[in-house]
């Protein structure tokens, strides 16, 4: 079924094609077609003008972002992996969006309690035992209304095994992945959909006209 779904998408520009062929080649995970299918919709559907990447690697998904939300939207992406850094920056460059996408290296926790300004589209594709740590922070920043998609939080399907199910090396992810789940769809902040779409992703929009309540509180 993924398959037929996949032979259906009408395919990227030929630079974002490159990148991501590259991006394989090399070993680096990037967002499957589906997700992709579902991110352009999604862009299409809000067409948000200031979009928050927790998570560059390559810049591919940056790139994508870029490309399919509206002419104007400023993309600001954080990455912490030194080496992917100037890959990224050199792809924003063969693109020509240098001037539209800015690349902020360091922890991405500490990058977001920094920021100020506010964000219609928040992309989560960072470290995912990560994530329930920088959603108070991230909900912070996204605008009422705005989207929230955060990825690979299927974990591959195990996240619906017992903890003693799943590998040693991989349990703190499954227990945090899991946390994140529940505090996205328990926030009285958010209203969040959860898709199996490529590796799991979910959707959530920013509750307008509620009052404001920390994430996981029920």
């Amino acid at each position: 079924m993924t398959a037929y779904i996949n032979s259906l998408y009408p395919g990227n520009t030929e630079l974002l094609d490159q990148v991501e062929e590259e991006a394989l080649e090399s070993g680096v995970p990037i967002i499957r077609k589906e997700t992709q299918s579902l991110l352009r919709f999604l862009l299409g559907a809000c067409r948000p003008m200031k979009i928050l990447e927790v998570g560059t690697a390559v810049g591919f998904s940056a790139l994508f972002m870029s490309e399919y939300a509206p002419e104007g939207c400023r993309v600001t992406t954080i990455e912490k992996y030194e080496k992917r850094i100037p890959v990224a920056r050199d792809n924003f460059a063969r693109a020509g969006k240098s001037d539209c996408i800015t690349l902020l290296y360091g922890d991405a926790m500490e990058i977001l309690k920094g920021l100020e300004e506010s964000y219609d589209f928040i992309f989560m594709d960072a470290a995912k035992g990560q994530y329930p740590g920088y959603l108070p922070e991230v909900l912070r920043l996204l605008t009422p209304g705005g989207l929230l998609v955060s990825d690979n939080v299927l974990q591959d399907g195990d996240i619906i095994e017992s903890r003693f199910a799943v590998e040693r090396r991989n349990r703190t992810i499954h227990a945090r992945m899991r946390e994140y789940l529940y505090m996205l769809t328990h926030c009285e902040e958010l209203t969040t959909s959860v898709l199996t779409v490529g590796d799991g992703v979910t959707v959530s929009v920013k509750n307008q006209n509620r009052p404001e309540q920390k994430a996981g509180e029920v």
